[in-house]
């Protein structure tokens, strides 16, 4: 192909890919911070990619997309996008490959679909209605996650790489290979196409063209992840209070950023800030001086200078209060599993003193019963006898109202912290107690539940107890 052949082709890929940007922005307000977040960069197979930072795109491939439908190019393009707004690309050892690219296109697919936008209108959505359908009646929520669940569980590989043919619009091989080595080399190739064909002068190609120097390797891929954050929160804000009539109308889309802007604690980290200082009968490595124990070893024949000090002060659980929801709404097996989870931390060599002073509290509407535990046989025998009581109503404030009385009579001369496993719905006390409080829940349906200001909020999933 001639060089001036070629230049014409990237200038109308281009013109093709501006009209498309502006298309989304002039009907969905809300995407402007995504769809400013990537540049674009030409590169020469056969299919559009993209790392969160770029979409790299074939003029080709743009062009023969555009000639059959120009709505598929902007669908496309905003396919793309979402992936990257609920970090779909940033992805661990998966055990399935394939069944991630499926799930993650049909979570941005179905978006799409129901939407309802002319401008996005695609040939392919037709064949996608009853294998969405399907996928609803096994996997409730429609996020990548749950979809992926419902895939290995439930579908065969053969049904898997035959779907994807109907939700695919992009390549995601630089998702799991390494992903700066990969966007460098599409950056690079992207420049020398841009090179030959030179002469382009659209905004779009002096955003790809002259910027591939500042490539994905230089882009730490938490700083990445932390930007598609900011922008999913912007969106969520957005579709909740300007564009709150397209937020109605999207469901989906609500999902997947409700799941992707939850609050994530991690609960064993969380029980860490219930320690506290004292000391332990441990070696202390580090106060301990090797050249004056060493010295004196050769100088008086294994008699040292100064011996290791035979304590040393560490961080570890002493006192805490485990509060229970035994109301009628809580499950009675997650709450064993629950507490049977939080013993599992606390008997790891560093989380216990020899002696504690846990009280396990359950509570409805009214205190049902306080248990103390002050070693780790008492907290196997309570495993082991452990039985629920109460299934009334919910009322946070009696287990609080209880506590203050525990230290006001010196049960408690150091209470760090207490933890409250609840579903959420009750009155909470109107005024901050004097020590830290969590509020756990349980939630497979990424919701948001409600806690005062000064308490901090832990939402597991059941698979994470």
């Amino acid at each position: 192909m001639a060089e001036s052949d070629k230049e014409k082709i990237l200038k109308i890929a281009q013109d093709i890919i501006m009209l498309s940007r502006n298309t989304l922005v002039v009907n969905m307000r809300f995407l402007d911070s995504a769809i400013s977040m990537l540049e674009y960069i030409p590169y020469e197979f056969d299919s559009t990619a993209t790392d969160g930072k770029y979409i790299f795109y074939s003029p080709e491939h743009i062009i023969r997309i555009y000639r059959k439908s120009k709505e598929t190019v902007t669908r496309d393009i905003l396919h793309m996008i979402l992936h990257n707004v609920f970090r779909h690309n940033i992805v661990g050892t998966l055990l399935n490959r394939e069944a991630w690219d499926l799930a993650c296109d049909i979570a941005v697919e179905v978006i799409i679909n129901e939407l309802q936008l002319s401008i996005l209108a695609a040939d392919r959505e037709k064949y996608q209605n009853d294998i969405q359908e399907k996928i609803r009646a096994g996997s409730k929520l429609m996020i990548a996650e749950k979809i992926y669940s419902y895939l290995i569980s439930d579908v065969s590989a053969e049904k898997i790489h035959e779907w994807s043919v109907y939700f695919q619009a992009d390549d995601h091989t630089n998702w799991y290979e390494s992903i700066p080595a990969v966007s460098e080399a599409l950056q690079q190739q992207g420049k020398a196409y841009s090179d030959k064909s030179s002469g382009t002068s659209s905004d779009t190609s002096s955003d790809t063209s002259s910027g591939t120097s500042s490539d994905t390797s230089s882009t730490d891929v938490s700083t990445l992840d932390q930007q598609w954050k900011d922008v999913a929160e912007k969106m969520q804000m957005d579709l909740e209070s300007f564009s709150k009539k397209q937020g109605d109308n999207a469901g989906t889309l609500m999902q997947n950023l409700n799941a992707v802007n939850r609050e994530r604690y991690d609960y064993t980290s969380f029980l860490k800030r219930f320690a506290v200082m004292g000391e332990a009968m441990k070696i202390n490595d580090d106060e301990f001086d090797y050249i004056f124990y060493t010295y004196g070893m050769h100088l008086y024949e294994r008699m040292p200078l100064i011996e290791p000090l035979e304590y040393k002060d560490v961080k570890r659980i002493k006192e805490f209060v485990i509060a229970i929801d035994t109301s009628g709404s809580v499950n009675g097996e997650l709450v064993q599993s629950f507490v049977q989870k939080t013993y599992n931390i606390l008997k790891q060599e560093e989380s216990f003193f020899t002696k504690i002073n846990l009280h396990i509290i359950q509570c409805d509407a009214d205190i049902q019963e306080d248990v103390k535990i002050t070693c780790q046989e008492d907290f196997d025998r309570y495993l082991e006898t452990m039985t629920l009581k109460g299934f009334g109503g919910t009322d946070f404030r009696p287990v609080f109202r209880y506590v203050d009385g525990l230290i006001k009579n010196k049960e408690f001369t150091n209470l760090k912290g207490l933890i409250y496993f609840t579903d959420g719905y009750g009155d909470f006390p109107t005024n901050q107690p004097d020590y830290n409080t969590a509020f756990v829940f349980v939630d497979d349906e990424y919701n948001n539940p409600y806690v005062p200001v000064w308490a901090i909020k832990l939402i597991l999933q059941k698979d994470e107890i």
